[in-house]
């Protein structure tokens, strides 16, 4: 079977993200971001989601929050997922400070919070 080529879209971006993060090329997920701008796609917050959640897997949390500030600047408003990821990003790398003004940060912008970002803090502060 012929494979036709696929256009280069942020739906299918997000696809071959998530499909890198579940067969563990945490390296190819993080480069797509560079090659969606590159071809000028436009991530959307899912695009933001999906790559925070491979900083936080792979413990790389100055990229989640660098991720998570980006998201501002291309003008996509932070989702719970988004939140949490970046939040168990910090805290499995023991920066409960950053932790926790993200929750600030949540609280302030009204984004629906859940137990699993409040004990992504926690243990933030814990291990702090």
């Amino acid at each position: 079977m012929a494979w036709a080529k696929l256009e280069f879209s942020t739906i299918t971006s997000n696809a071959v993200s998530n499909a890198y993060k579940n067969g563990g090329r945490w390296q190819q997920a993080l480069q797509l971001p560079t090659a969606m701008a590159q071809n000028e796609v436009a991530a959307n917050v899912i695009s933001f989601n999906a790559n925070m959640s491979v900083c936080e897997d792979v413990r790389m949390w100055g990229q989640a929050l660098w991720l998570f500030s980006e998201m501002a600047q291309k003008r996509e408003t932070p989702d719970t997922i988004s939140f949490g990821s970046a939040i168990s990003a910090c805290a499995k790398t023991c920066q409960w400070e950053n932790a926790l003004q993200l929750v600030a940060v949540m609280l302030q912008s009204k984004v629906e919070s859940s137990t699993i970002t409040f004990s992504a803090a926690i243990s933030a502060c814990e291990k702090g």
